[in-house]
This record gives C-alpha cells, structure tokens and sequence, in this order.
C-alpha cells in the first residue's frame, strides 16, 4: 500500500565557519551553489518562484518550488515529488553559522519511504560537507559528482 508519511522528518546539519550571510547566500544564489550541489539553475531562490535545477552528469533535473524565504535564517522549497526541504541558518559566533536541513514528505511503501529518507539525510549530508569545503577552503569537491560515477550520462 503506497501512502504519505507526514510526520518522518530526516535532518542533517553542520557547522560553517563562515558568517549567516555568506552561508545563506550559498543556497539562494546558483552562481555559488552549483559549485557543490546541482550543475546548472534558471535562477535564483526567491519566495513563490519555480526554478529548475540540473545536474547535468546524472541527465536528470527538478523543477523547486520556492514556498519561503526568511532571510537569513530559513528557506523552504517543494521538490516535483512533493517533498519538502527547510533549511535553517543559525548565527554563532560572527563568523560561524549552524546549518540544519529538514527533508520530509516522502510517500511509497514503507520500504520506499525509508530508502528515501536515507537516500535525503545522506545526500544533504554530501551538500553540507560540499559547502563547508567550498566556503571555509575554496576546494570543490566534487561530492555530488563522484557519489555515482557510473550513472553519468554520456554526451
């Protein structure tokens, strides 16, 4: 039987040396988050907006509904599939800030409902440990990339 699961929310988080601003920044604007998430956007996050993202290797994309935007603290977009994300920027020190990622609304089968909420915490985990590189070292990882070389598309 295939049926939503409201209440099973995954987290991931990390700490980012760098100011709310600057951390928060990363995920509005494409120009710097395609540098450790998806490879290509029609642009960036605002309140209400539709944006597509891309990750060009994999020949797949998603087109994001961008429900809000607190700037700089939170940001909350629904995926095609009808999941959602919620990230929060928490400042600490001036040049530290707490990220938290929320992924709920998966549906499927119990089986698929776990495979997916495993599949988002480890995935969001990849996009923090990619940011935290890029914005406290200036090192592309390349996370999202190499997760699944064997999935690339051919051109």
């Amino acid at each position: 039987m295939t049926q939503p699961n409201d209440s099973l929310i995954v987290q991931a988080e990390m700490l980012i040396r760098r100011p709310v601003n600057e951390v928060f920044e990363a995920f509005i604007d494409p120009a710097v988050t395609t540098k450790f998430w998806f490879t290509r956007s029609n642009g960036k996050l605002e309140a209400g907006k539709r944006v597509r993202w891309d990750w060009e290797m994999y020949g797949v994309s998603d087109e994001v509904h961008v429900l809000e935007i607190d700037v700089p603290t939170r940001i909350r977009v629904q995926f095609s599939d009808d999941t959602q994300a919620e990230w929060r920027f928490a400042p600490r020190a001036a040049d530290e800030t707490f990220v938290t990622i929320l992924n709920s609304g998966f549906k499927g089968t119990q089986d698929e409902i776990t495979q997916q909420a495993i599949d988002g915490m480890g995935g969001y985990t990849m996009v923090l440990c990619g940011l935290k590189a890029l914005l406290e070292h200036n090192v592309m990882l390349n996370l999202v990339a190499d997760k699944a070389p064997d999935a690339h598309v051919k051109l």
